[in-house]
């Protein structure tokens, strides 16, 4: 089982982007003003979509999206708007009424259908007076649309042209009227038609009715309510699951889907309620969307989360970093920069279910993408080279390096440089762009160091102490604790200008280097000791310079000159 306080721990990860809490509330915003700034609330039955309408070969052609009076369009524009007013009398005029019928009722009773049945949109209806010429009816009749009838069959809506007192007028025919007592006994929802009181029954903003509008908000609070308990179990059972593996960043990542997931629950709960409301077919369509896009947001809510953990989990949890300077430092940059690019991508889809185009919405990122990426080329160089530093790892804190021409201890490994101090306590401060591309020496990275140099004799040595000092070097090095002794060079190298040449190359097991000096220190006092039980001496540059020439102009003798460090002795 894992640690009770490890709810405390994981609410305290990753508070550098504190901000993205709020991404749902974001969303939300974002969703409301999408709808404020769309089209403007109407009252019609769908919003437009003008198609063009061909007028006879003898009429007068008329624009698309004109309402022509007398038309099919100008008739049911009439017809609907009247009836969303609650007005059935005047409505019941656009009906072929049979004798004896209660007009108004039908009216009622055809526009509860028609909503539910058969959405008209009126737009696409012919603008011609005398209707649509190439719909293969008869003059004078328009067909709207089909409807399934009691037996499966379906039965045609049609309007006809008949003439009135007011003049010529576009009707629902009779036979379409006299079936209208059949297909609203259909309907599931009739009961709240014939009960509710008007008022609630008058169509409000996006095509919900008054009452769908009330009840809406109370569903919404059903749906948290059942989202809340369906979460809490899924959390159950996916923590036991959890409890059964050794890591903890299973348990972290419970702990911060446990909103995301009762918003997903919840909202599959108010889908399927949906249906209650016996919505007309915009506003189902309307509100699907809206339920889409909040899955969407939920998604990549959960989505933000997850990368809260991973980064977590790479910074103080996986082996492979905890000791990786370089990259603890750049897991945050990745993250930060993978959280841009998920809230951008959440952006563009849920814009696209509203209708905007994902297209153009992706060419202006990228555009304004590339924009950024020229006037922030240095930046972006110097980001790219801290994550480069931080994936090669050619470095760390504390190590000891050489870049180019200078060493010192590194310091600081930053998004935009890195810091390295030198061994006269300066600072140097090194792009992290141009830093990536130097040469770069880690004498940290060492397992051993190896000593080397060249040990001369007077040329006065003999060949019997010349073995005894090789002998004696060799031993001294071999006996050292801390010699590797897989490769220890002791040879007499060659005959030099003022000294017989020793060389001498060996490697120590330690990565420290004031330890190398001390043994260093240790073994050249020995060899000192070797130099001088042999009876010889160590050799320093001379050179012996013979002058020739006429003997008046040179003394009997010349005198011995005491030689300079830098070029030696002369002697005669």
């Amino acid at each position: 089982m894992k640690p009770p306080a490890i709810a405390k721990k994981i609410d305290k990860i990753s508070w550098q982007s504190h901000w993205i809490r709020f991404l749902p509330m974001a969303a939300a915003v974002v969703s409301a003003a999408i709808l404020l700034l769309g089209p403007a609330i109407s009252f019609a039955q769908a919003p437009p979509a003008p198609t063009p309408a061909e007028a006879a070969p003898n009429e007068e052609v008329v624009q698309d999206d004109a309402i022509v009076p007398g038309s099919p369009r100008a008739a049911m524009k009439e017809f609907f708007a009247f009836a969303r007013d609650g007005n059935f009398t005047e409505a019941s005029r656009y009906l072929a009424v049979p004798e004896g019928a209660d007009a108004s009722v039908l009216a009622r009773q055809l526009k509860a259908v028609l909503d539910r049945r058969l959405w008209v949109d009126v737009d696409v209806l012919s603008a011609n007076p005398l209707g649509d010429p190439d719909d293969k009816l008869p003059p004078g009749v328009d067909e709207l649309g089909k409807i399934a009838g009691p037996e499966g069959t379906q039965e045609p809506v049609r309007i006809v042209r008949r003439l009135t007192p007011e003049g010529y007028r576009w009707v629902f025919s009779r036979r379409t009227v006299e079936r209208v007592g059949a297909w609203y006994g259909a309907l599931r929802d009739r009961w709240f038609i014939e009960n509710m009181p008007p008022a609630l029954l008058r169509s409000g903003p996006k095509d919900l009715l008054v009452w769908q509008w009330i009840a809406l908000p109370l569903l919404v609070i059903l749906a948290w309510g059942v989202g809340r308990a369906l979460g809490w179990v899924t959390q159950m059972l996916l923590g036991r699951l959890a409890a059964r593996t050794s890591g903890t960043w299973d348990d972290a990542l419970l702990v911060k889907l446990r909103r995301p997931i009762r918003g997903f629950w919840a909202l599959l709960a108010l889908e399927a309620v949906l249906p209650w409301l016996a919505l007309y077919e915009p506003a189902e369509a309307f509100l699907r969307k809206v339920l889409r896009a909040l899955l969407f947001v939920t998604f990549f809510w959960g989505l933000l989360r997850s990368v809260d953990v991973i980064g977590d989990f790479l910074v103080n949890h996986w082996e492979k970093t905890k000791d990786a300077h370089g990259m603890r430092a750049v897991v945050p940059v990745a993250s930060s920069i993978l959280k841009i690019f998920v809230a951008v991508m959440a952006l563009i889809v849920i814009l696209s279910e509203f209708g905007y185009p994902a297209a153009s919405l992706i060419t202006g990122l990228g555009v304004g993408g590339v924009a950024l990426a020229l006037a922030a080329q240095k930046t972006v160089e110097n980001l790219f080279g801290s994550v480069s530093i931080g994936v090669d790892k050619p470095f760390r804190v504390g190590d000891f390096v050489k870049i180019e021409e200078f060493v010192g201890t590194v310091e600081l490994i930053g998004l935009r440089s890195t810091r390295i101090r030198t061994l006269d306590r300066t600072i140097i401060t090194i792009p992290n762009g141009r830093l990536a591309d130097m040469r770069i020496e880690s004498f940290t990275a060492r397992d051993r160091i190896r000593l080397a140099f060249k040990l001369g004799l007077v040329y006065e040595t003999t060949a019997a102490q010349m073995r005894e000092v090789l002998e004696g070097v060799e031993r001294a090095l071999r006996e050292h604790p801390k010699i590797w002794s897989d490769a220890v060079v002791v040879r007499f190298e060659s005959f030099g200008e003022s000294a017989l040449n020793i060389q001498v190359m060996a490697w120590f097991t330690t990565s420290d280097f004031d330890e190398f000096q001390l043994i260093r220190q240790e073994v050249l006092l020995q060899f000192m000791d070797v130099v001088e039980r042999a009876g010889t001496a160590f050799a320093f540059p001379t050179q012996t310079v013979h002058l020739a020439g006429d003997e008046k102009l040179l003394p009997g003798r010349v005198e011995a000159i005491e030689p300079r460090p830098e070029a030696g002795a002369l002697t005669s």
